[in-house]
């Protein structure tokens, strides 16, 4: 009972941190203007995302322009695309692998090996997810801080971590642990099952051994004229 709980937290939080990672995916918050020196216009802010940039004017309008070629992008940019589509297809598989390999579910059967071993399959692919998720963050927030202390780079292409950088890594942490977690769990329940089994097979095995016929008492120890 204990480890279907934990299962269930898991794969709720691991869930969630994909559904996160899906939203960092469409946000376009991964560089926003930095506000620094004098000739920074404070009254609009500069987004830039992986597929778009936005400019939001501090009187409520936004406007929005997808990249033109996607070969002009920075190289961070352009892994970016790729792994973080890759993250919430690994995500979505998952989810489903992990659904069929719960205690909670009629998948499998009664099967606790099989199951096991598809619920460990499902924890270890959430762990790939939210690896996928901190590498181009990760990488993003690097060429950010460099570029913002490069003395070479202008003020005006100056940035700083966006909104998205922080919800990505806390998907990322999510995915990672609640991966590790779900993969706890199952080979607790592989040895239990393997244990419980060996033990039916030993008293099964066991045979009650028949007690042993009486002895004659022998007499040859004392002559037979004592007895008479």
């Amino acid at each position: 009972m204990v480890n279907t709980g934990l299962q269930l937290i898991s794969f709720t939080c691991a869930v969630t941190g994909w559904i996160m990672a899906i939203a960092v995916t469409a946000l376009p918050q991964w560089k926003v203007t930095a506000f620094i020196g004098s000739n920074i216009l404070t009254s609009e802010i500069v987004w830039q995302g992986i597929w778009m940039n936005c400019i939001y004017q501090t009187t409520g309008h936004m406007q929005c322009k997808t990249y033109d070629s996607m070969l002009a992008l920075p190289p961070d940019i352009q892994a970016a695309r790729a792994l973080m589509c890759i993250a919430i297809f690994l995500g979505w598989l998952s989810c489903t692998v992990s659904c069929c390999g719960m205690k909670c579910t009629t998948c499998a059967g009664d099967d606790r090996h099989a199951k096991a071993g598809i619920a460990l399959s499902g924890g270890v692919l959430f762990i790939l997810t939210g690896l996928c998720v901190l590498v181009p963050v990760s990488w993003t927030a690097n060429t950010v801080v460099q570029d913002f202390y490069n003395p070479n780079v202008p003020l005006q292409n100056k940035r700083e971590l966006g909104q998205a950088i922080y919800l990505g890594w806390a998907a990322a942490v999510i995915l990672i642990i609640s991966g590790a977690v779900l993969s706890t769990t199952c080979p607790h329940i592989e040895r239990e099952g393997y244990r419980r089994g060996y033990t039916g097979r030993s008293f099964a095995n066991s045979r009650s051994s028949a007690p042993d016929p009486p002895k004659p008492i022998t007499t040859s120890s004392l002559p037979l004229k004592e007895y008479v």
